[in-house]
């Protein structure tokens, strides 16, 4: 079955935070970027990807963290899941770009005909999700790619990176809601993931199937 990629919010093992580190001007007004300023967001095709997989992988690995043989792991771990869900139905990735690759974010509809299509998707999804699978619009976001400043910064704004590379992926596909599986012990990750909207699909924490370590968040339309 396919479990997203963990949101890559830290930075890389040995690098500092720069701007993010706090500094001494505890009182110090925060500035936020512009949304003009700020990455160009835009999708690949299909050839795009498999053209830019090396940028894609170095992305990831120098998001994850660790030294250099966890980010070799890492990286050839991912790009072997991004080959396989690129090849699936409806499959989209975008990425956020300055002069360099900051950001991706990308995944697929989960078929109408049923969560089976996706395979143990459907041991996961409560039964609130159900019928919005059953009418094709709910989107499985596999992987959020982005730096650790996007997580400690102005999280709640619709500019802010992950915000905007996610309702990107629901608006392309028209999805009524987004879906993500994630470890319920990857505090991180859920953390990062509720402080861009997302929310438990079902009651006030994150519930585990019976049949795995995996809770289900969802996020409606922007």
């Amino acid at each position: 079955m396919n479990v997203p990629v963990r949101p890559t919010t830290t930075e890389p093992h040995g690098r500092h935070a720069g701007p993010d580190r706090p500094g001494p001007r505890k009182h110090r007004p925060e500035r936020g970027s512009s949304p003009l300023a700020g990455e160009r967001v835009r999708p690949l095709s299909r050839r795009q990807i498999e053209d830019r997989f090396g940028d894609l992988g170095d992305l990831y690995a120098q998001t994850s963290g660790g030294g250099p043989r966890a980010w070799n792991e890492a990286r050839g771990a991912f790009l072997r899941q991004l080959a396989s869900d690129v090849r699936r139905p409806g499959f989209s990735l975008l990425i956020a770009e300055t002069t360099v690759l900051t950001g991706c974010a990308y995944g697929y509809p989960v078929p109408g005909g049923g969560t089976g299509a996706v395979r143990g998707l459907d041991a996961y999804l409560p039964g609130s999700v159900l019928p919005v699978a059953a009418s094709g619009r709910l989107f499985l976001v596999s992987g959020i790619i982005v730096p650790a400043r996007v997580r400690r910064r102005n999280q709640d704004r619709a500019w802010n990176l992950a915000r905007r590379l996610q309702g990107r992926l629901l608006a392309g596909h028209d999805a009524a809601l987004g879906v993500t599986l994630v470890d319920r012990t990857d505090v991180a990750t859920v953390q990062a993931l509720r402080s861009w909207g997302w929310r438990y699909a079902e009651g006030d924490t994150l519930q585990a199937s019976l049949l795995g370590p995996y809770g289900v968040l969802v996020l409606g339309r922007p």
